[in-house]
């Protein structure tokens, strides 16, 4: 499905877009400040990018499809080093000033001119195999639950638990590197509510009344978060009768999923009958978007797959790139969920919150 066509805003931000929306949500400078200074901010989060250039340099230099791998990925570091570090002296070299779409585009496209397409192939393969193994028992588990506001909230959960499996953090990239994580471990030690946003009762309240005619959600990281954590969701969606587009990147991003490998995730969870674990999944659609970062200007997304979504009622936005980082404020024209965990202390300090934090936000329309 990917597209050639020129991009397009996602069509349920609410209009005009130019205006109102705004992808990025912690603001690095204000107009006042000095335009060729680095405010205070933008260094703190340029440090935060090159505290992650180590983590991903040694998933270059392991790159099996790259000829001379540990030589481009010592050359990665140097060059997005060099940049990070001019733009602490000069703010708007290299397209800025500066923001978290930026930071990470630049990291992309220096990997990418190095001919590093996807140096967490590796690891999501295997913790993709991993969760799939799970999978039957999360969502047995989950069935078990009789009471319909227990097992929605149950469902929360699992997606903020599966949303901890997150290499772009320097510091769980480490925590991965010694223990790998394990999914059920991460549900019972989510910190205690109220989360610092929590819209979670509100949810319930309203998912026990209503259901929804069709469901957007923007999937972030493989392996548990995507598998154990947003399909179990789904799953119970489509068991409520709502139709349910899944949006992947279109293009390998750290270790989120992709647009290729959740269609194959989903067609080697389905049985000869079509259905996920005894659920009818004729009504699940895996799409495109268009996006190849591990957060999304929403103002900017492919064609087809924002005409699959038009009519949607529902829009979930998951993960600290995607629902935090950018668009927590995004306003859209139906009823909205942005869920996440807090993965950054930098983030944790602009919410007010504690790292490892969980954000629910649930906005009608």
């Amino acid at each position: 499905m990917e597209s050639s066509s020129p991009s397009v805003p996602f069509p349920l931000l609410q209009a005009p877009v130019e205006s109102t929306y705004r992808a990025c949500t912690i603001p690095y400078r204000f107009p006042s400040d000095n335009s060729r200074k680095a405010t205070p901010v933008e260094i703190q989060w340029i440090d935060l990018f090159l505290n992650s250039v180590p983590s991903f340099k040694q998933r270059a230099e392991n790159d099996p499809t790259v000829p001379d791998a540990p030589a481009k990925a010592e050359k990665f570091a140097e060059r997005y080093t060099a940049m990070l570090e001019e733009m602490k002296k000069n703010p708007k070299s290299h397209g800025g000033p500066p923001d978290c779409i930026l930071l990470c585009r630049l990291r992309e496209l220096v990997l990418r001119e190095l001919g590093f397409r996807d140096i967490f192939k590796k690891v999501k393969d295997e913790e993709n195999a991993k969760a799939m193994s799970l999978f039957e028992g999360v969502v047995q588990r989950n069935d078990e639950i009789k009471d319909d506001g227990k097992r929605v909230e149950n469902l929360i959960r699992g997606i903020l638990a599966g949303n901890i499996f997150d290499l772009g953090s320097a510091q769980l990239a480490e925590v991965f590197a010694k223990d790998g994580m394990s999914f059920l471990a991460s549900c019972q030690n989510l910190v205690s509510r109220p989360w610092v946003i929590d819209d979670l009762d509100a949810f319930k309240s309203k998912w026990t009344k209503k259901s929804w005619e069709k469901a957007v959600i923007f999937v972030d990281n493989s392996g548990a978060d995507v598998i154990l954590g947003i399909l179990p969701f789904a799953r119970e969606l489509l068991r409520r009768g709502t139709k349910v587009i899944l949006a992947a990147n279109d293009m390998p991003s750290i270790n989120d999923v992709t647009y290729p490998e959740l269609v194959e995730i989903i067609n080697k969870l389905k049985d000869a009958d079509g259905k996920i674990s005894g659920v009818d999944a004729s009504n699940l659609i895996v799409a495109n978007s268009g996006n190849d970062l591990p957060v999304i200007d929403l103002s900017s997304v492919a064609p087809e797959f924002a005409f699959m979504a038009n009519d949607a009622d529902l829009v979930v936005l998951e993960g600290m790139g995607r629902a935090i980082e950018t668009n927590l404020y995004a306003q859209m024209k139906c009823d909205s969920i942005k869920i996440g965990m807090v993965k950054h202390p930098e983030v944790a300090q602009f919410l007010g919150g504690r790292l490892y934090d969980c954000v629910f936000k649930f906005n009608e329309a």
